[in-house]
């Protein structure tokens, strides 16, 4: 009985802190910026397209300017190592789980989009959706999008365990949370020929250490210069997915599950696919490459907002 009773307090303990953070993180209270638009309209060439999909995190929120948010920050990244015009849109929404990327990944395919850019898993985490479908549902985003010809390029869960909202013992199980769902993200999109980027300890340490400066006013999304963070972390790898840069010899190469474990534990980790002795697949699993990539200051777009994408 006793141990009954211990269970169910800390049942219980769970339930009033999760509705703690619930009262503490406020609610979005307007969309934030979208920053669709021509990126680089001075540079010649035929547009690249791209998308970026996902949460709350993937459409900016907490940024008060277009050029703050990721996908203006990344598409101003390409156009000026590819000396290329990139059309820009963002469909990510505000809220979004993975169950709702299905309807994100229609409007994308309607676009043709060179390069998708998605970054989910918060939302699962904290509304604890069932990892599994969460990962189902991404595998169906990336297998479509892969099959329309797009790059795709996957920001995997950020470590939640760093919220300051969210307190012990809460805390460590988000974080655990997390990191599971991150790998079990990573293993399933890098098996469809996508990229990943882990977006845990990147969104770990530096923000625990520096809450004021990269967390936003909300104390839950990043701030404009904790994007700016981000995106320097997956632009290398973006650029790497469009074939951009020169080959790198990979840190290490592991089995996908071994390579997903591995790149949790260290923000701004790339996992893709690779080959040992001419075979992509070990015995039981894929092969996979770590990469730490050298990562670019992005300087945000000079013009005050993006050409927008009707003038071109």
């Amino acid at each position: 009985m006793a141990a009954v009773a211990g269970a169910a307090g800390g049942v219980g303990l769970l339930l009033g802190q999760a509705a703690h953070a619930r009262r503490t993180i406020p609610r979005a209270e307007a969309p934030p910026p979208r920053g669709d638009g021509c990126y680089g309209a001075r540079f010649r060439g035929t547009p690249l397209t791209m998308v970026i999909l996902g949460d709350s995190v993937a459409a900016g929120y907490g940024a008060t300017k277009p050029r703050e948010t990721p996908g203006a920050l990344l598409a101003t990244g390409v156009s000026r190592r590819l000396r290329r015009p990139v059309r820009l849109h963002r469909l990510a929404v505000v809220g979004a789980t993975s169950a709702r990327l299905a309807p994100q990944v229609e409007a994308a395919l309607e676009l043709r989009p060179d390069l998708a850019v998605i970054i989910i898993g918060g939302n699962d985490v904290t509304h604890r959706k069932n990892q599994a479908a969460a990962v189902r549902h991404l595998v169906t985003a990336v297998r479509q999008l892969r099959a329309a010809g797009a790059q795709v390029v996957v920001g995997t869960c950020p470590d939640l365990g760093t919220v300051q909202p969210i307190r012990p013992p809460l805390r460590w199980l988000a974080r655990r949370w997390s990191r599971q769902l991150a790998a079990a993200q990573t293993v399933a999109v890098v098996e469809e020929g996508a990229w990943t980027v882990s977006l845990a300890d990147l969104l770990g340490p530096r923000f625990a250490a520096e809450p004021h400066r990269l967390f936003g006013h909300d104390r839950f999304h990043p701030s404009p210069e904790g994007y700016a963070t981000a995106a320097a972390a997956l632009l290398p790898t973006v650029l790497a997915a469009l074939g951009a840069t020169r080959p790198t010899t990979p840190s290490a190469v592991r089995s996908l599950p071994q390579a997903a474990a591995t790149a949790v534990q260290r923000g701004g980790t790339e996992v893709s696919g690779a080959a040992v002795a001419g075979r992509e697949r070990g015995p039981t699993w894929r092969w996979a490459a770590l990469r730490q990539r050298v990562r670019f200051r992005i300087r945000p777009p000079e013009q005050p907002d993006p050409v927008p994408l009707e003038t071109r």
